[in-house]
């Protein structure tokens, strides 16, 4: 009994398989080849279907039900770009469980919220976050290129945070009454998820206040979508007085590929800072071989390593969090390890605080 049994669940699996892998192969293939599409087509092409996800990553589809009732209240999205760096049939590839939903998303856990670090406290104006002094964040769009599930703005709302050009005018109007700002920080969503025209128009504006120095970017599309550093997006950074910060997001040495690498010299050419923040995630980061080699591609790359979060405590992303103490013993290993000024300093950000709070 228990053999016939064993082999008819067996042949039920495979018939399962193979309608998957059936139904993989008939995903429509796109007409353009993402290595010579534009970025705004590579950007429109990314995958939102968890099936369709699994089924190109040669996946066990038994997750789906989980991926599936993650996205009703986080969609999924993950560029071609980036999906190709992740390797086929490894379900603990360090990239893909940076973007898959999980069922663990849906469990509600003590201690983690819907604002872990109290942007709404500090949302003065529509599209607007002023925390700590001397500078205030943008939320210049609401859309990202790549959703990772432990996004810490993955509940923030919005919709209230869609500013027309009336609003940025006030925006930028606060920035201008406010001589204590010297730097604006673009952030999202994913800023550079807009379009040049409108990220000059605003660039313009802040240029034209005395006070305000440097414009810092925070962006994860270098990464994901290398072909978003265009000469279009380099000019609004670099042909006004503000001095260009770009804040990249690079989790593990892996993210970084020949277009990433392509992309920060572009940036490092036309006299842009990049540095690179991180985030400390179990089962992607969290040892230090795994630190080690991403400070030093960074670096290789052109990238100085800056900040090692430690995770935002939002809903639906607690299995990715590890203890305080662990983070600091991995860092001072790393310093073992590396050169000073390839150690990022490991922070946390605290609702109400007046800056990160800097551990280990």
């Amino acid at each position: 009994g228990r053999i016939v049994g064993h082999y008819v669940l067996t042949l039920k699996f495979n018939f399962r398989n193979a309608l998957f892998s059936k139904k993989a192969a008939m995903i429509p293939q796109t007409d353009v080849s993402w290595q010579t599409a534009s970025w705004q087509e590579v950007l429109a092409g990314s995958i939102r279907d968890p099936e369709e996800l699994l089924a190109l990553l040669d996946l066990n589809p038994d997750q789906l039900a989980g991926a599936l009732a993650a996205t009703r209240g986080f969609p999924l999205r993950v560029p071609r770009p980036y999906l190709e760096r992740i390797e086929r049939g490894n379900p603990h590839d360090p990239l893909l469980l940076q973007i898959l939903p999980t069922g663990r998303e849906q469990l509600a856990v003590p201690g983690y919220g819907r604002d872990p670090v109290g942007d709404l406290h500090s949302n003065v104006l529509p599209g607007l976050i002023h925390k700590y002094h001397g500078r205030v964040l943008m939320v210049v769009n609401g859309h990202c290129a790549i959703n990772c599930r432990y996004c810490f703005r993955r509940a923030f709302p919005y919709r209230e945070n869609r500013p027309d050009r009336g609003a940025w005018r006030s925006a930028v109007d606060y920035v201008a009454r406010d001589k204590t700002i010297s730097e604006v920080i673009f952030s999202g969503g994913d800023p550079l998820a807009s379009g040049d025209r409108q990220l000059a128009w605003l660039t313009a504006g802040l240029s034209a206040i005395p006070h305000v120095k440097r414009l810092r970017i925070h962006s994860r599309l270098p990464v994901v979508i290398p072909g978003r550093i265009t000469d279009q997006c380099i000019a609004w950074m670099t042909e006004g007085r503000l001095k260009p910060v770009m804040v990249i997001h690079c989790n593990h040495a892996n993210e970084l590929d020949g277009q990433v690498r392509l992309a920060v010299a572009k940036l490092n050419e036309a006299g842009v800072t990049v540095l690179n923040q991180s985030v400390l995630l179990k089962g992607v980061n969290d040892s230090v071989p795994a630190l080690e080699q991403l400070s030093l591609r960074l670096f290789d790359a052109g990238v100085m390593p800056y900040y090692l979060h430690l995770l935002d405590k939002v809903q639906g992303a607690a299995h990715f969090d590890l203890p305080a103490e662990r983070a600091v013993e991995l860092i001072a290993q790393l310093r073992g390890r590396l050169p000073g000024y390839l150690v990022p300093r490991l922070v946390q950000e605290v609702a109400g605080a007046p800056a990160k709070v800097v551990l280990g």
